[in-house]
């Protein structure tokens, strides 16, 4: 397996609040873990909700007897909600912060997925590009109900409205999703800093090009710099069936 993960601030803001982790060993019964959190929330808010985010779950996971995979991921989230809600209420200055969160771990040829939010994970191979999660976000809703279409959601002024947050709620909803995979697909996990600035298809294009793991997110990061960088980004590819490890 290969996998790197970089966040980078973009153009345009003054800090930055996406969070991106990885680690190719086991954590508690977890083989591996990949983690994206894109905060929200004020000058300082975002950036504490989305790294408070990671090290919840983190430290959950290690001490969660679960038995299945996909619940030990939902249950360090939902931890991380409660964690991020009380540290809001404690200082007025966080109040009104949370985060995405977009997490999988990959066992054999089965990666098991969660999600909050918008940012996201995708399947790629030679051929096509899969958005495995859904985003929970205003403009999706409006293309879910055939308010608008798909080209219209990606330039919509509403397009970084979430609907459902870490730290937000008091009984959070996480999306599960069990995805087989196969030889030659790459996965990517990845904030809306990337997603708004590129199209699926020039992320396909990049992640399918004769790179390392490395390059190639840091490739994905210049592209949505060369196009405009509004947002802070976030990158994890992985490379589930490849002996080399890049980190």
């Amino acid at each position: 397996m290969k996998a790197y993960a970089i966040t980078d601030i973009g153009k345009k803001r003054m800090m930055n609040q996406d969070y991106a982790y990885l680690t190719l060993d086991s954590i508690g019964k977890l083989p591996n873990l990949f983690v994206v959190a894109d905060g929200m929330g004020g000058h300082k808010g975002g950036g504490y909700a989305s790294r408070m985010a990671v090290e919840t779950i983190l430290s959950e996971i290690e001490k969660d007897e679960e038995e299945s995979n996909a619940q030990i991921l939902v249950d360090a989230i939902r931890h991380a909600n409660q964690c991020i809600k009380q540290a809001a209420s404690e200082d007025e200055r966080l109040s009104g912060m949370g985060t995405t969160v977009v997490a999988a771990t990959c066992t054999g040829d089965m990666l098991e997925v969660a999600n909050v939010g918008d940012s996201r994970l995708y399947i790629a191979d030679e051929k096509e590009i899969r958005q495995i999660t859904q985003d929970h976000s205003l403009v999706e809703e409006m293309v879910r109900f055939g308010g608008i279409s798909r080209e219209q959601a990606k330039r919509h002024p509403d397009r970084n409205i979430i609907t459902r947050a870490v730290g937000v709620e008091d009984d959070l909803k996480v999306d599960c999703f069990f995805v087989p995979l196969k030889k030659g697909d790459k996965v990517l996990l990845c904030s809306d800093g990337l997603t708004n600035m590129l199209e699926d298809e020039e992320i396909k294009s990049i992640l399918n090009e004769d790179l390392s793991v490395c390059e190639r997110a840091l490739k994905l990061v210049e592209a949505a710099n060369n196009h405009g960088g509004r947002d802070n980004i976030a990158v994890i590819v992985m490379e589930p069936f490849s002996d080399e490890v890049s980190r």
